[in-house]
């Protein structure tokens, strides 16, 4: 344990020590947001959205990459030379998420800063990217099940129960699910990160409980890097994400609580990613085959920004209910 809260505050502080010149860097490079920003998730306009956050127009993005690249060259190093003995294809498949959604999220974010002039085109279309993302996805449950040798969910009412195959487009289908939800979620500065920093706590101790080091000097890494990102970006932001680090962070969430075998504390862990895809989803589902909105608008955490609240207290409320949905989430798993 000591090793472990060892390497969180190495990564907190060469994180820190790099977040300053690198929001410098974004700057210099003009890699920021755009005023012209009429798009949500699914490539609808939404012209709430723009009212509420135009003023954050000129906000660097990109704050993903930087942990990304942090996280990845501590692991490594970690593993090689920290005494610690790694699972490989736990790490593998841990690592490949990490990067390969990264890369797939900085090329969207290149597209969306400095492409969409030419194009009028907001970002990479939707069915490119999701295209992308499954083939990503499925790509890691087919390591799952041909190299971890996964072909079980546990539930813990019914207990283990097999799957085979059908383990391939499931793991794709929580990978998938849960980088787009981490993407809608990271709407109001401070939200997706906090709220991922309560999620990867609750798998740390799942890690821990079940002897798991491979995992527990990721995450111990990743909570480090991503501490000292959440410093800069609470309310009023000076650095995001960037679907560099939301579509990193969504996927490799899903794979750690994959690792975990406790697929159903994974949607609880996580439930309100769940629930701020589901209210998009939802919305998204009732204009297009009742022709009229179930909300006003969507996400869930752009209803209460609408109506009044401010983005401060819409966050530090929902990392309080995702509190307890971790609290309840690590109960499920570790019971007997």
């Amino acid at each position: 344990m000591a090793q472990l809260l060892g390497l969180l505050l190495l990564s907190f502080l060469l994180t820190s020590m790099l977040l300053v010149p690198f929001v410098d860097l974004l700057y210099k490079l003009k890699f920021k947001r755009q005023k012209q920003i009429t798009f949500d998730a699914f490539q609808k306009r939404t012209p709430i959205f723009d009212r509420l956050h135009a003023w954050k127009a000129g906000t660097p993005v990109g704050g993903g990459l930087l942990v990304i690249i942090v996280v990845t060259i501590l692991t490594v190093w970690a593993y090689s030379m920290y005494g610690f003995s790694p699972k490989t294809w736990e790490i593998f498949v841990l690592l490949f998420a990490f990067i390969s959604f990264g890369l797939l999220g900085l090329i969207d974010d290149i597209k969306k800063t400095f492409g969409y002039k030419n194009d009028h085109f907001f970002g990479l279309r939707l069915r490119h990217k999701l295209f992308v993302q499954i083939i990503l996805a499925i790509f890691i449950g087919l390591v799952f099940y041909f190299f971890l040798g996964v072909d079980f969910i546990y539930i813990h009412w019914f207990g283990k129960i097999e799957i085979g195959w059908l383990y391939i487009p499931l793991a794709a289908f929580v990978v998938v699910s849960f980088a787009n939800a981490f993407n809608i979620t990271d709407g109001l500065d401070g939200l997706a990160s906090g709220l991922l920093i309560i999620c990867l706590v609750s798998f740390w101790v799942i890690s821990a409980t079940f002897l798991d080091p491979t995992m527990a000097v990721f995450i111990a890494i990743w909570i480090g890097s991503v501490l000292s990102f959440l410093y800069f970006n609470v309310f009023p932001a000076r650095i995001w994400l960037g679907d560099v680090g939301a579509l990193s962070f969504g996927a490799t969430l899903a794979v750690v609580g994959l690792l975990t075998g406790k697929i159903v504390a994974v949607a609880v862990i996580g439930g309100v990613f769940v629930a701020e895809v589901a209210s998009s989803l939802i919305q998204l589902g009732s204009k297009k085959f009742n022709g009229k909105k179930i909300f006003i608008v969507a996400p869930i955490h752009l209803w209460f920004q609408n109506k009044g609240w401010e983005e401060p207290k819409i966050v530090m409320r929902f990392w309080l209910i995702g509190i307890l949905f971790a609290i309840f989430g690590l109960w499920l798993a570790v019971i007997k």
